[in-house]
């Protein structure tokens, strides 16, 4: 089998996972399915409880309070997704042995701290530490939040004819964390100005402040369908999932996609294409047409940017990127460029 690096692929999850997911079991209304962030199981009541799962990060290039911080927003973002915040939160540590126990406090202090400042309560997990573990996946965390079942969001609720919103800019967290891990050769190439602009934005890798506010208590409970949180694969793989995740087609102007300058410039060192980079920090937001200038502002106000990139059709459309003056069918990449750029900048000696 070839070398997989990131998530599994459609096809791979289709043929090896789908079929093979325990007892069905008739309350589970979103199991596991591609391009969907959550599961929910619906409850008693009218109530229903949303379930997101995501590896842990401990990267030495970044840091320990860099590390802590992705390892509990980039699972809080799916669960965003659903228009919640999350409430609940297990982790599981499969630390490096050599980590000391200082830099395990220090670790779990800002975990402590991220979980207090999104009031999520952490109610039991696994820890520990294994000999030959070096890789920069510390484990993994499944946070949880019940909620009224008619109000919760999946990417599968997309709609054709919605509009197709996103938040922020491509290639925000891979930006960010390429500057942090690798500040001298970033400096060197870029200057200050855009280097110190790439790592301000990690900490605007987290999308649940723009989805609650997208949302906005659901005071209109019709406007939005969808949302789904920017991962590997980039905005343009982000807007792929929800397309087939809905059962969607869609049109996405290329022109109209957010690509901010200090993020297209970090890429261009590493030699990625910002639409197709990890992202995290963006939400893709689908709603119904004469809902998203209201939408748009409503983010604005908090000085969230968000753009209208195009819209879902039906699926017999395909799922196409319009740009140069014609549409083509959209190319989706198993593999996020970022991995290979990251480890080749590392078996490289960048710094």
């Amino acid at each position: 089998m070839a070398e997989i690096l990131g998530k599994i692929d459609h096809p791979f999850f289709e043929q090896s996972i789908l079929n093979r997911c325990g007892f069905p079991r008739q309350e589970v209304r979103f199991g596991a399915a591609f391009g969907v962030d959550v599961s929910v199981v619906d409850l008693p009541n009218g109530l229903s409880i949303a379930q997101a799962s995501d590896p842990l990060s401990l990267i030495p290039t970044l840091g320990l309070r860099e590390s802590a911080w992705l390892s509990v927003q980039l699972i809080a973002n799916d669960i965003a997704t659903t228009g919640f915040a999350p409430m609940y939160g297990q982790f599981v540590l499969n630390l490096p042995a050599t980590l000391s126990k200082t830099d395990f406090n220090n670790y779990w202090h800002y975990i402590h701290e991220y979980c207090t400042a999104i009031q999520m309560q952490i109610t039991g997990g696994h820890t520990g530490f294994i000999e030959g573990q070096h890789s920069t996946i510390a484990g993994g965390g499944t946070f949880t939040v019940i909620a009224p079942s008619g109000k919760i969001r999946t990417s599968a609720m997309a709609e054709a004819g919605n509009c197709l919103l996103v938040t922020k800019s491509c290639a925000l967290s891979s930006a960010a964390i390429l500057a942090k891990s690798f500040p001298k050769t970033v400096l060197n190439k870029t200057g200050s100005e855009i280097f110190q602009a790439a790592c301000d934005s990690f900490y605007s890798t987290s999308v649940l402040k723009d989805a609650l506010i997208a949302v906005n208590n659901f005071e209109t409970e019709n406007d939005i369908t969808a949302m789904h949180d920017v991962t590997e694969g980039g905005v343009l793989g982000a807007i792929y999932e929800m397309a087939t995740a809905s059962g969607n087609g869609a049109i996405v102007y290329n022109k109209q996609l957010p690509a901010d300058h200090t993020q297209a410039a970090i890429c261009n060192i590493f030699n990625l294409d910002p639409r197709y980079c990890i992202g995290a920090g963006a939400l893709i937001i689908a709603c119904k047409k004469e809902y998203a200038g209201n939408i748009i502002k409503r983010l604005s106000l908090h000085n969230i940017p968000c753009t209208e990139v195009g819209y879902l059709t039906e699926r017999s459309s395909g799922i196409l990127l319009h740009e140069n003056g014609s549409s083509k069918p959209m190319a989706y990449h198993s593999e996020d460029p970022y991995w290979q750029a990251f480890f080749k900048a590392v078996k490289q000696g960048w710094q």
